[in-house]
């Protein structure tokens, strides 16, 4: 009678670690993404966060004005991201003159209104920048010259502002930028 041998077949390790999940080659597989991910990472983090803006840069990028000394006519200087900011606190006289200037007049048809937040539409702020060729207009200093229109005059061209910045004359193409602001409380704006 012959014996009977039982050999292990081959591959049944295999067959059986299948079955219950992971095998080895998987895990090793895993294992070797992830340092890879993390190598990437390790590499990439400081490639991005050195574009991030430094911290003066983002004191820079707000300005906070109080406005509640700033009288009806009168108007002030100050800086926003190494600019200059004008803001003027406009007389009911000066409203109604904005205010009664026809649109089709103007060649960059602004309102006053759209120049100023509601609820205060007699403080204007603009960037005191010529829209022609970026020099600091007058009419912010008492006895500065005005030009034409009672508000800001360029005299490195010649440009003509009315008392809500808008362009009048001369070869600016559009009105005194506005930026974007917004009250923090009765008496203080955050430009930016």
């Amino acid at each position: 009678m012959a014996e009977l041998r039982t050999e292990p077949t081959v591959g049944t390790t295999q067959e059986t670690d299948a079955k219950d999940g992971v095998r080895r080659r998987d895990f090793i597989d895993i294992a070797a993404l992830s340092a890879g991910g993390v190598g990437a990472l390790a590499v990439l983090y400081p490639l991005i966060s050195q574009m991030a803006p430094s911290e003066d840069v983002l004191a820079e990028s707000t300005t906070d004005v109080d406005v509640s000394a700033i009288e009806p006519g009168q108007a002030i200087k100050d800086v926003f991201r190494k600019q200059p900011l004008f803001i003027r606190r406009l007389t009911d006289a000066e409203i109604a003159e904005a205010n009664s200037t026809p649109i089709g007049a103007l060649r960059d048809p602004e309102t006053l209104d759209d120049r100023t937040l509601e609820g205060h539409r007699d403080l204007l702020v603009t960037m005191g920048v010529c829209t022609h060729l970026g020099c600091v207009p007058l009419g912010v200093a008492e006895g500065e010259n005005r030009g034409d229109y009672n508000g800001y005059f360029c005299p490195c061209h010649g440009s003509h502002y009315d008392v809500a910045g808008r362009i009048r004359k001369g070869p600016a193409p559009t009105n005194l930028l506005v930026p974007e602001y917004n009250f923090t409380s009765d008496t203080v704006i955050r430009v930016g």
